[in-house]
């Protein structure tokens, strides 16, 4: 938010293919593209930098935690996001979601509850800048 916008990066390392079924959970590192199904959840490996991308064919049915997340297909469940969330013209989210930054195009639909996960620091600023006027 405050100085810090950190864009995902490009670099993709896994695909799982369109017409590709996974049935149980995924963890993962680098940068991770879904243009199938997955019927668990996804997540990056803690402590590792990880960037997930829901391409618009791709469903999710299952919670995903990452930090950096594109989507622009469909997320059955709940949304945990450390950095950067980008919700695209055709995201479909239907589940709650957590983010310290966001991105929301003209079109995306969340069916649930948008919760900003503000940081110390974030918050610092907030209220210095408050104090200050």
């Amino acid at each position: 938010m405050f100085g810090k916008n950190s864009k995902p990066n490009n670099r993709i390392d896994t695909l799982i293919g369109a017409g590709t079924v996974i049935e149980g959970n995924v963890c993962f590192t680098g940068g991770l593209r879904i243009d199938g199904e997955i019927r668990g959840n996804v997540c990056s490996a803690e402590g590792q930098p990880g960037t997930l991308v829901i391409s618009e064919q791709a469903r999710v049915d299952g919670e995903v935690a990452v930090p950096h997340l594109v989507i622009n297909g469909t997320v059955n469940g709940p949304v945990r996001v450390a950095d950067f969330l980008e919700l695209q013209t055709r995201a479909r989210v239907a589940g709650d979601i957590e983010y310290s930054s966001i991105e929301i195009h003209l079109g995306a639909v969340v069916q649930g509850r948008l919760l900003h996960r503000g940081t110390a620091a974030a918050k610092a600023v907030e209220l210095k800048v408050a104090s200050s006027h």
